[in-house]
C-alpha cells in the first residue's frame, strides 16, 4: 500500500508519547470532537480508552509523528480476554481511589462512563470471540482524511495478525456517522451484538 503524502509517519509508541496520546485521546472522545471540559478530569477518557493500552500492552501502540508531535494513534490488543485479565489486576487498582466505583446502577453519564472502568469484563462478548484483538485509532482533525487512519489499522492489523489474531473489533458511537464511513471502507462489518446500547461493534480480518 502507498504510503500517504506528508512529512508525518507512523511509528511505534514510545513512553514519552504518553502525555500527547492523553491529548489527542481527549481532543476526539466526544463522537470524534473535542470533549475537554465536558467531565470533571480530561483524563476520564484518556484513562479509560487510551491509558490501559499504552502502559499493559505499549507493543500494540503505534503513533503518527508529524514531524514535532504525535497527531494520531492507534491502540489496541492482540488478546481481548488476557487484556481484561491485566485491566482488572494491574490497572484497576491504580485509578480505583480516583474514579470510586458509582451506583448500580448509575445516575449520571460521568458515573455511567466511571462504571466502565470497573467493569472490563464488558469487552468479554461471545459474539466478539471471532475476532480476538480489537483497538481504538484517533487522529486530530488536522491530519483526518489523508489516508493516515488507514496507514494506522493496516499497521496495528499487522502486528495482531503477526501475534496470532485473526480479526479484530472495534466499538463506535452510532453518532459518529463520519467513523462509521470510514471503517466501512476499510472493510469493516456490523458485528451484532443483542442488547447493546450507545455502542455499535464492528469487526474484519486482520489480513
Amino acid at each position: 500500500m502507498p504510503e500517504p503524502a506528508g512529512e508525518a509517519a507512523v511509528r511505534p509508541y514510545r513512553p514519552a508519547d504518553r502525555a500527547a496520546v492523553y491529548d489527542v485521546c481527549v481532543r476526539t472522545a466526544d463522537a470524534g470532537g473535542d470533549a475537554r471540559g465536558r467531565w470533571s478530569t480530561d483524563d476520564l477518557m484518556p484513562d479509560l480508552f487510551a491509558g490501559p493500552y499504552v502502559d499493559l500492552e505499549p507493543e500494540r501502540a503505534f503513533v503518527l509523528d508529524d514531524g514535532g508531535q504525535v497527531v494520531g494513534y492507534v491502540l489496541g490488543t492482540a488478546d481481548t480476554a488476557g487484556f481484561v485479565a491485566a485491566w482488572r489486576e494491574r490497572w484497576l487498582p491504580r485509578l480505583a481511589d480516583r474514579y470510586p466505583a458509582p451506583p448500580d446502577p448509575p445516575r449520571t453519564p460521568e458515573e455511567a462512563m466511571t462504571a466502565l472502568l470497573h467493569r472490563p469484563e464488558r469487552m468479554l462478548l461471545p459474539e466478539l470471540a471471532g475476532h480476538p484483538a480489537h483497538l481504538h485509532v484517533d487522529l486530530l482533525p488536522a491530519v483526518q482524511g489523508a489516508g493516515w487512519g488507514r496507514a494506522l489499522i493496516e499497521t496495528f492489523c499487522a502486528a495482531v495478525a503477526a501475534a496470532g489474531a485473526p480479526g479484530v473489533n472495534l466499538g463506535v458511537d452510532p453518532a459518529n456517522n463520519r467513523a462509521l464511513g470510514f471503517y466501512a471502507r476499510l472493510g469493516f462489518t456490523e458485528i451484532a451484538v443483542p442488547g447493546a446500547t450507545g455502542v455499535v461493534y464492528l469487526g474484519r480480518p486482520t489480513t
